[in-house]
């Protein structure tokens, strides 16, 4: 979540958030404009929905941002979603959550994937994946694992999204809502962890160590457990180091040397 949210406030920025007057959900300018305005567009509501939330003004912020998502603003239908599925100012509500997520897929499937507004795109279907893998309690939208497979294949395949890349590939591991894979795991894993999703690294390093389902390239492997390790989200760390720590102990130390060398040219590609 942290790469979108860092997207969003770029976007905001680059649109001219500081300089945005402030405006109500109903899209009128705030009481000390001279003259009511026309309607908002969604962009302008959108801007003092964020503007709103940097403040500290929770309640009006969500009035605009539904007022920008009600006329189909794409951010502004993420930035709800994640606030309802959070709990994020508002009552956790993930039934909601999920409707503006499935808006945003139903809307935006198409759009370009090299464009900034992707990534959310992207991150909606992932969101939507997770909701059909387990459901909502208590609603209509039930346990589906097939249709969460759908919807991160699409993420992983079109978006080239690296964490829709990780859960496509743990749903062929365990054979969930897809004939179980290792082989199909392991590909997917290894896109992901090319742009650098710390979890699968982890998960791919873990594999080529051991030679699990895929030949063993014991020196690879240790790379990308050390990688995952650096990076590993708070969340993450402790079954991240567990696999680090088993497969060093393992190593020869001509193994962690040829580790040392991967890790190295790994840094220099990507610093290039």
């Amino acid at each position: 979540m942290r790469i979108a949210e860092t997207l969003l406030r770029a976007l905001v920025l680059g649109a001219g958030l500081l300089a945005a007057p402030a405006f109500a959900f109903d899209g009128t300018k705030s009481d000390d404009a001279m003259a009511a305005a026309p309607p908002a567009t969604a962009m302008e509501a959108f801007k003092s929905g964020a503007h709103l939330l940097k403040s500290g003004d929770t309640a009006k912020a969500v009035h605009s941002l539904e007022y920008a998502a009600e006329k189909g603003h794409a951010l502004a239908q993420w930035k709800l979603g994640r606030m309802y599925a959070e709990g994020d100012g508002v009552a956790q509500d993930d039934l909601k959550a999920f409707e503006y997520f499935r808006r945003i897929a139903d809307t935006h499937a198409e759009d370009n994937p090299d464009t900034p507004q992707a990534r959310f795109v992207a991150n909606a279907f992932v969101a939507l994946g997770h909701y059909y893998l387990d459901g909502i309690s208590k609603t209509r939208i039930k346990r589906d694992p097939e249709r969460a497979r759908e919807m991160f294949a699409y993420a992983a395949s079109y978006f080239r999204d690296p964490d829709a890349q990780y859960y496509l590939a743990k749903l062929y591991l365990d054979g969930t809502g897809a004939p179980q894979d290792p082989r199909q795991a392991a590909r997917w894993f290894g896109l992901s962890a090319q742009k650098g999703q710390c979890q699968a690294q982890a998960m791919l390093g873990a594999m080529l160590f051991a030679g699990d389902h895929v030949p063993r390239q014991a020196a690879r492997g240790l790379m990308w457990l050390t990688l995952a390790k650096d990076s590993a989200r708070t969340s993450d760390q402790a079954w991240v180091a567990k696999l680090y720590d088993s497969a060093f102990q393992q190593a020869t130390e001509d193994e962690r040397a040829m580790a040392l060398v991967y890790l190295k040219r790994w840094l220099e590609t990507r610093r290039e």
